[in-house]
């Protein structure tokens, strides 16, 4: 692999300045990432907090047990037991790991983890936050494959009808490893195939839920740089986090304050508001009767918005006690709960998750929390061979195929294979027939006014057979340079799929597929720099 750094504006103006550390995006933030001594600061402030490390180490365990470990993974357990800080960041369970972004954030989180270990001369331990309580199945619950040069979804077949978390959503190992040989046919076999095959039925025969599936390939994949994960809807860890929820219960009032003022401090900067809190939001969900509801206050209850449940503050706090796992938080509240539990040095963060943390400094302020400093994911595409091969050929660079695709490229192309004077002949000859049915027209007129609809249906037919003739010509001008419009077209969505970039679109699978499992290594391994700049990697 060659790696290469490329500048290109984030996808959001407050993530471009974010990026640049640029006032005023910085001042929404406890930490300049560019200031002297961030990470040591940082770690200062750490050993002066109390942890519940023996709890959050056992939580991790258990949840952990079933996974693919190793000696590092039981290494970083043990210095998480100790005085391990952690460098964490967090994603919903897309299948197969789901879109590429997810695999950019679990290497960020090994990298800077190894860099600041290093910098500090002090243990740092990498931690992925599964989201595993979002509902939101229908944003998880395929892949994309290309196919004549387009990207088309492929969806996993099973339906969730009830709004339930991830965590609670049971996948059928048929069904799986039916979905997945699929897929796999589509990326064509390789050497590698029957390997990449067993190990997809593996994960599923070991696991229950599409989180679990998540988790464990994921361990599969990165258990040798000791990356712990924790489920944010493990029942276990849900008990643990029931002093802090006691908290956020009791102070919602004013978290929703924090927050509704921190982002006029945001708007009045010309940015819009990532996040959506009304002022009567509780920041907080219920499991109720297999359904995640989000709750709201209304007086002096809490209730949800479709009115299946209410309740008062005292009622809540005592179902808390009882079964605190009913409770998860929304995005306003997992930031806050993800800090009051981990020892964080940093949090890595994709650009909208940049700016909607830029909302929360006065919700940490509140419960007595700094917000760690937050550290760009990497960025990374991948170039193939034959991707590489492509731009050479039709003279284009990287930077242009991933900003603007290859639609200009494709025009200049169908423009010099064009012949203007065809279509210039056929445009004359439809002038001259609609000229000489005026005539005609005039003249049927003065015959019978009964013979208009007539003349005009003649009319209409024959300059039909013009355009019928223009585009079968286009057609067969089109299929005798088919080749280059599917490299053209390959091109593009090698790199610019469905107009974005390759991250949120392809997934790791298509590469280990055709790569073998040890691409996963090669990726990870790579001398990334945190300097904010897009990472080329040609393969």
């Amino acid at each position: 692999m060659v790696l290469e750094s490329l500048r290109i504006p984030a996808t959001n103006r407050f993530a471009s300045l974010y990026l640049q550390q640029e006032e005023p995006v910085t001042s929404f933030f406890h930490y300049n990432l560019n200031a002297n001594n961030v990470y040591s600061k940082r770690l200062e402030y750490i050993k002066e907090r109390d942890f519940a490390r023996q709890g959050l180490v056992d939580c991790i365990t258990a949840y952990m047990e079933n996974l693919p470990s190793s000696t590092e993974v039981r290494t970083s357990l043990e210095r998480l037991k100790k005085d391990a800080v952690v460098v964490i960041g967090g994603q919903q369970a897309g299948l197969l790991t789901g879109p590429l972004y997810t695999i950019h954030k679990v290497i960020s989180i090994i990298k800077f983890a190894e860099e600041k270990e290093k910098e500090l001369n002090h243990p740092v331990v990498p931690v992925f936050w599964i989201a595993g309580e979002d509902h939101d199945f229908e944003e998880i619950n395929h892949v994309f494959l290309q196919k004549n040069g387009k990207m088309v979804k492929k969806g996993y077949p099973e339906r969730v009808l009830e709004k339930k978390m991830a965590s609670h959503i049971h996948l059928s190992k048929d069904v799986m490893k039916d979905w997945t040989e699929e897929i796999l046919k589509e990326f064509g076999e390789t050497s590698f195939t029957t390997k990449i095959q067993q190990m997809l039925i593996t994960a599923s025969n070991s696991t229950e839920t599409i989180v679990e599936f998540f988790a464990y390939l994921t361990m599969e994949l990165f258990k040798e740089y000791g990356l712990l994960v924790i489920d944010s809807a493990f029942p276990p860890l849900r008990k643990l986090e029931t002093t802090f929820f006691h908290e956020l219960l009791n102070r919602n009032k004013e978290l929703t304050e924090s927050v509704l003022e921190q982002q006029k401090i945001v708007k009045g900067n010309g940015f819009s508001s990532m996040l959506d809190v009304s002022e009567n939001a509780a920041n907080l969900f219920l499991q109720w009767e297999n359904e995640r509801l989000l709750l709201e206050t209304d007086g002096d209850y809490f209730k949800d918005k479709a009115g299946k449940v209410m309740f008062t503050r005292q009622e809540l706090l005592s179902l808390l006690e009882k079964e605190p796992e009913k409770f998860s938080n929304n995005v306003v509240t997992r930031p806050l709960m993800q800090e009051w539990l981990f020892p964080s040095i940093a949090f890595i963060a994709g650009p909208g998750e940049i700016a909607y943390w830029g909302e929360l400094k006065q919700a940490f302020e509140l419960v007595g929390l700094e917000m760690p400093p937050v550290v760009p994911r990497l960025n990374i595409t991948i170039i193939e061979r034959e991707a590489a091969k492509r731009m050479e050929q039709y003279n284009v660079t990287p930077l242009k195929v991933m900003t603007e695709g290859m639609e200009s490229s494709r025009q200049s192309f169908w423009d010099s294979i064009q012949d203007p004077g065809f279509e210039q002949e056929l445009n004359d000859a439809k002038q001259y027939l609609e000229n000489k049915y005026k005539n005609i027209m005039e003249k049927a007129l003065i015959i019978d006014k009964s013979l208009e609809p007539i003349v005009e249906k003649n009319v209409q037919f024959h300059l039909k057979q013009f355009d019928f003739l223009l585009n079968k010509s286009e057609k067969a001008l089109k299929q005798r340079h088919d080749i280059v419009f599917r490299q053209l077209n390959f091109l593009e969505s090698s790199l610019r799929p469905n107009g974005g970039p390759q991250e949120r679109t392809w997934n790791i699978l298509y590469f280990l597929n055709k790569y073998d499992i040890s691409f996963i290594n090669e990726l990870t391994d790579q001398p990334y720099v945190f300097d904010g700049m897009h990472k080329l990697l040609y393969v």
